[in-house]
């Protein structure tokens, strides 16, 4: 279940640091309305590699639609040695 917690809760940051685990993010909000995310940072950092990875296999995905094509094995080796 997510945790919110209200922004001035930072005062003591100890006790929001307690509430966030991996998987768990905490939300904080600012005059009722959520404002800022703490985040374990094994959760960040696998959060960023897959937009990265979901990033490039768009790229490829509009490579392809662009005409781009695919290689044939010969013809990637061929560009590999290149």
């Amino acid at each position: 279940m997510s945790k919110i917690l209200p922004v001035s809760d930072l005062r003591n940051y100890n006790e929001v640091l307690k509430n966030c685990q991996v998987g768990e993010p905490v939300f904080l909000t600012k005059n009722g309305r959520g404002r800022f995310v703490v985040l374990d940072i094994e959760d960040y950092e696998k959060d960023r590699a897959e937009k990265k990875l979901l990033a490039k296999l768009q790229e490829a995905e509009e490579a392809v639609a662009d005409g781009a094509g695919w290689l044939s094995l010969d013809e990637l080796k061929s560009a590999m040695e290149e």
